[in-house]
C-alpha cells in the first residue's frame, strides 16, 4: 500500500488545530469560572448586608440631664434598615462596618443616636429632648433574635 504525501501533510497540521482548540476552550472554562466567581461575591455581599438582621434590645443610660436614667426600647433590623419593633417611630440605617446611626421620636420627645454593632452586640451614644429636657447619653444593644 502506497500512501501519498499530500494527506500526511493535511495530518501535520491536525495536532497545532487541535493545540488551539483546547487553548480555547480553556479560555471558554475559565471565562465562565471567572463569571461565577464574580456572582459568588455578589451574593456574599447580599448576605453581608443582612448581617445584623434580627431583632435588638437596645438599653439606653442618661449620663447628662433630667431625663429618666434608663430606658430599653426594641429595634428591628433588616438589611441595611433599622426601624422599630414597637412603640415609637425609629429610622436609620447601618453603614459599612456595622456603623450605625438612628433617630427615634416618641409623641413631642425626640433622640438621635450613633454608635457601632459588631456581631451580636453593640454601643454608642445618644442625645436629644426628653419630655422637654435635653439629655445625653450612651446606648448598648444586644440582638435577641434573628431572622
Amino acid at each position: 500500500m502506497t500512501m501519498s504525501a499530500r494527506p500526511l501533510a493535511f495530518f501535520a497540521y491536525f495536532r497545532p488545530l487541535r493545540a488551539l482548540r483546547w487553548i480555547f476552550a480553556a479560555a471558554v472554562v475559565a471565562s465562565v469560572a471567572a463569571h461565577g466567581t464574580a456572582d459568588a461575591a455578589r451574593q456574599a455581599r447580599v448576605v453581608r448586608a443582612g448581617a445584623y438582621d434580627g431583632v435588638w434590645s437596645v438599653a439606653f443610660a442618661t449620663t447628662v440631664g433630667n431625663c429618666s436614667s434608663t430606658n430599653s426600647v426594641p429595634f428591628t433590623v433588616t438589611g441595611r434598615r433599622v426601624s422599630s419593633a414597637g412603640g415609637g417611630k425609629v429610622a436609620g440605617g447601618i453603614g459599612r462596618g456595622g456603623s450605625v446611626a438612628v433617630t427615634i421620636s416618641v409623641g413631642a420627645s425626640r433622640a438621635s443616636g450613633s454608635g457601632r454593632l459588631v456581631g451580636n452586640s453593640g454601643a454608642g451614644q445618644w442625645r436629644g429632648i426628653i419630655s422637654g429636657d435635653r439629655c445625653s447619653g450612651i446606648w448598648q444593644a444586644t440582638r435577641t433574635s434573628g431572622f
